[in-house]
C-alpha cells in the first residue's frame, strides 16, 4: 500500500462520515444523572452527604403518590413526599450524616411497599416476611 493509500484508509477513519456513526453523550448532567439509581453527594464543608434517591416509573407505573419511609424519618410515612417526574417516576434528595446505614422503602399510594432495586443492600424487616432496603452512607 502506498502513502496515498494509507492517508485516504486514515481519511476514512476519522473524517465526517466516522463522525456520524458515533454515539453523542448526553448534553446535560441532568439527563445522565437520572439514569443512576441513587446518588451520593458527600459535601465538604458539612458533615452531610446529599442522597438522590429515584423510583422509576416502571415501579409505580399507575401511583398517584410516593414517599420515602425509613430510618431517617422515624418510618412516618408522610414526612418524605416524593417528587413526580415527566418521565412519570419520582425522586428525592435527602441530607443524611455520614458513616451510618439507613434503612427505607417506599410507600406507593398510602398501601404499597417496594424496594428500591439499585439498594446497597437488603435487611430483613423486623415486620413480617419482607425485606427492607438499606443505603450506606
Amino acid at each position: 500500500m502506498t502513502n496515498a493509500q494509507k492517508s485516504k484508509v486514515v481519511a476514512k477513519k476519522t473524517g465526517p462520515a466516522a463522525k456520524r456513526t458515533t454515539k453523542k453523550k448526553p448534553t446535560s448532567k441532568k439527563a445522565d444523572t437520572m439514569s443512576v439509581g441513587i446518588k451520593k453527594e458527600y459535601l465538604k464543608s458539612r458533615d452531610m452527604c446529599k442522597v438522590t434517591f429515584r423510583l422509576p416509573k416502571i415501579a409505580a407505573p399507575d401511583a398517584k403518590n410516593v414517599c420515602i419511609v425509613g430510618d431517617f424519618n422515624n418510618w412516618n410515612v408522610y414526612a418524605n413526599p416524593m417528587k413526580r417526574l415527566k418521565n412519570g417516576g419520582y425522586t428525592i434528595t435527602l441530607a443524611l450524616k455520614p458513616g451510618k446505614e439507613y434503612q427505607f422503602r417506599y410507600l406507593i399510594d398510602e398501601s404499597k411497599w417496594e424496594n428500591d432495586w439499585n439498594a446497597d443492600k437488603y435487611v430483613k424487616s423486623p415486620f413480617g416476611d419482607s425485606d427492607n432496603s438499606v443505603i450506606v452512607v
